[in-house]
């Protein structure tokens, strides 16, 4: 079959959208650091809509993968043109599938092989934006305080040789010194990883790293860049291989690596753009003065409740969401959950329907069209936990209200890290804390080895646990309400298992 490329776009099938302007002629204003699969699904996708609509071809984006080739070894062969396939169910409730060619990803870096050619391009006049999606972990912080982890070997290497950074901290602030000492423009600084306050975050994170290296190249930055908050929405699921194959065969050319989504799109923005933007508003992204509440609303309610599911499905032995939703002990169990614990913790939002909202939340989750897997939603638990549950978790007990089904959520987690669902099935840990999950649950496990009441020695074990200060603070631990919370509900995981646990809270 023949590859994707430029050439084959005139002889693609009559419904596969193409772009419509002139790729030949797009300029980069757009460095991206982070060029997974979300990325090209959301803010390519919205990205591409814009130009479309505008004709302003000055938002052409370059994408940087901090770590691994295959992105770029994939795409490149295809000069930056790849598929998005929008699935889901017709009318009849057969799955089906809307094919779009992306075309403004007009460059591809692979960080390692050259961290120079990605600090010049951020440093280019043409340069504008810098965009991040590099998950909760990328960002050298800790996730419970939000502080700069300067015992990162990424931070420590960079602070030592920013010429040749690895994190992305560190590309941001080589690139921001090259600009400064060229006297270029400010660029601004855009995060759309699923972080409370991502654009605060990611300020105080770049501006600690610089006034470590420069104290005047933190106070340029401080002045003259800005970083907006945003809140972005949709699930893309990992692209498998059945996957590429589907898309090949209705494209009728083979697309090395094509991502996959929902036709639902969310993208909220704070206005702050310090050079200007792309017309991102006529392709659906909402602007506004503040983005917390929406944050708010999506961390809580999206995440928040897809990492309870996952947890809890894993557990369980099921391995998409749309399966996990289709157990009706579950789905009550996370309508309950929004409804009860989450929703009375959400900020008000003028003229949203949270009634319907959740429930089409649910009927996104239950999409059998993307089979997500929940292995997939479960990976890097130690850095979601803290802005998807515990923050709505403490504003429970700050107001003195129940926690339970939270608690159930917190202890799938902790079950979820001895690595082996309740069918005895083994599955592979993956958290950039690894390590000192390991030795937290040892020192649990030597806590809670008593011998005596199970239940007992549950409460010994989250007590143990939650002394874990990256994840739980330095609160949590010392909050009986919340420690008697997690053990209740992971005494029940462990002696009863997830259906009969979630069959008794109704």
């Amino acid at each position: 079959m023949e590859r994707l490329s430029p050439h084959t776009l005139v002889r693609l099938p009559a419904g596969v959208v193409c772009p419509g302007y002139d790729r030949t002629a797009l300029k980069t204003g757009i460095v991206h650091l982070g060029l997974g699969a979300f990325a090209r699904a959301h803010l390519a996708a919205v990205n591409e809509a814009a130009l479309q609509a505008s004709g302003d071809l000055c938002w052409g984006i370059a994408g940087v993968s901090l770590r691994s080739p295959d992105t770029r070894d994939a795409l490149a062969p295809q000069r930056g043109l790849y598929t998005l396939a929008l699935r889901d169910l017709d009318p009849t409730g057969a799955p089906r599938m809307a094919l779009q060619l992306i075309g403004c990803l007009r460059e591809l870096l692979v960080a390692p092989e050259d961290p120079a050619a990605v600090v010049a391009l951020i440093a280019h006049p043409d340069t504008r934006i810098v965009s991040l999606t590099v998950t909760e972990k990328g960002y050298c912080h800790d996730p419970a305080s939000g502080a700069l982890q300067t015992q990162h070997p990424d931070v420590q290497h960079d602070l030592a040789a920013l010429d040749r950074p690895r994190s992305a901290l560190g590309f941001i602030v080589a690139g921001l010194r090259e600009r400064q000492r060229q006297g270029l423009a400010p660029v601004t600084l855009l995060s759309l990883d699923n972080l409370p306050a991502n654009g605060q975050l990611l300020r105080g994170l770049v501006l600690d790293f610089a006034a470590r290296v420069d104290g005047a190249l933190a106070d340029w930055i401080a002045a003259r860049c800005s970083f907006p908050c945003s809140m972005v929405d949709r699930i893309v699921p990992r692209t498998t291989d059945e996957d590429r194959a589907l898309v090949h065969a209705a494209l009728g050319a083979q697309d090395a690596w094509p991502v996959l989504g929902e036709r639902f799109l969310d993208w909220v923005l704070e206005d702050r753009f310090v050079a200007n933007r792309p017309a991102w508003e006529r392709s659906g992204a909402r602007f506004v003065q503040e983005v917390q509440p929406f944050e708010t609303l999506k961390l809580r309610m999206v995440n928040g409740t897809h990492s309870a599911l996952a947890y809890l499905a894993l557990l369980a032995g099921i391995e998409t969401v749309d399966r996990a939703l289709a157990q009706p002990a579950l789905r009550r169990y996370l309508g309950r959950l929004m409804h009860e614990e989450i929703e009375p913790t959400l900020p008000a939002l003028a003229g949203l329907d949270v009634a319907a909202y959740r429930a089409r939340l649910l009927e996104r989750f239950a999409n059998p069209a993307l089979a997500h897997r929940t292995a997939q939603i479960a990976m890097d638990g130690s850095q979601k936990l803290p802005q998807r549950l515990l923050g709505t978790v403490r504003e429970r007990l700050a107001a003195g209200a129940p926690i339970g089904l939270l608690a159930l959520a917190v202890a799938a987690w902790l079950q979820h890290l001895r690595g082996r669902d309740e069918h005895g099935q083994g599955y592979a840990i993956h958290d950039p804390l690894a390590d000192a999950l390991a030795q937290q649950q040892a020192l649990a496990d030597a806590a809670a080895d008593t011998g005596g009441d199970p239940a007992q020695a549950a409460r010994d074990w989250v007590q143990a646990f939650a002394g874990l200060a990256p994840v739980f603070g330095s609160d949590l631990q010392n909050n009986q309400v919340f420690v008697r919370a997690v053990a209740a509900q992971l005494h029940a995981l462990r002696g009863h298992g997830v259906v009969r646990t979630l069959e008794t809270l109704e």
